[in-house]
């Protein structure tokens, strides 16, 4: 008996039979792991690489990208807003009226210009006929409405923003200009200061009359 155990007592004998035991037990524990995965089902392949970090002991996290939200303006009905506006010249309502169907002649454009809780609101009303512009107005958002805190109505006249200033150009007329080519423009510049808008400087542009002229007669030889 001593002779098969290698001169182990029969308790050393056992200990070591069940040693064996445990790890064959183990290995083909591992194996039956294996071979589930391999088969299909819900093993390894079908969770892709994140899975396979978890079974290593390390799961692998996307973080979560945090996205400002975007500030979105509010659309405000621009011609339901001019028209209820008592600063607006009686003039410049009457012209406010459908050029085709419901179609209103109105330029609406939304920006930062006077550092309040949301965007202001631009709004050009022009005729229905040359597109010529009447009327200029800025609205600022206060206590749930919209307060006219700027307007222009000195025909052709046109507001718009650029790079959180309000630059108004007006159209110069002389003597015998068509509607379509005005001698020159004046471009105002306007930055908001102390709860209204200021004069910051302006420029004054001359048209050339040469383009579309008309041609000069030959002389007769």
């Amino acid at each position: 008996m001593r002779g098969l155990t290698d001169g182990r007592t029969p308790g050393e004998t056992r200990k070591s039979v069940r040693a064996t035991s445990a790890a064959v037990a183990a290995f083909v524990a591992v194996g039956v792991s294996l071979s589930g995965c391999a088969a299909g089902g819900t093993g390894a392949r079908d969770e892709g690489p994140a899975h396979a970090d978890a079974v290593g002991g390390v799961a692998s996290v996307s973080p979560t990208p945090v996205v400002s939200p975007s500030k979105v303006p509010d659309r405000v009905d621009a011609v339901r807003l001019v028209k209820a506006d008592p600063k607006v010249s009686a003039e410049v309502k009457r012209e406010l009226k459908p050029c085709v169907a419901d179609e209103y002649p109105v330029d609406v454009s939304y920006g930062e210009l006077t550092a309040g809780p949301a965007e202001d609101v631009v709004v050009n009303v022009l005729t229905c006929g040359d597109g010529v512009g009447v009327g200029s107005y800025v609205y600022r958002e206060k206590d749930g409405g919209y307060q006219n805190v700027f307007q222009a109505e000195e025909p052709p006249v046109y507001a718009e923003i650029d790079r959180g200033d309000l630059v108004v150009s007006k159209q110069v007329y002389e003597k015998g200009d068509p509607v379509s080519s005005p001698s020159g423009e004046n471009v105002i510049t306007y930055r908001w200061s102390a709860g209204r808008f200021t004069e910051a400087y302006r420029t004054h542009n001359d048209y050339s009359n040469a383009v579309g002229a008309a041609p000069t007669p030959a002389p007769d030889s």
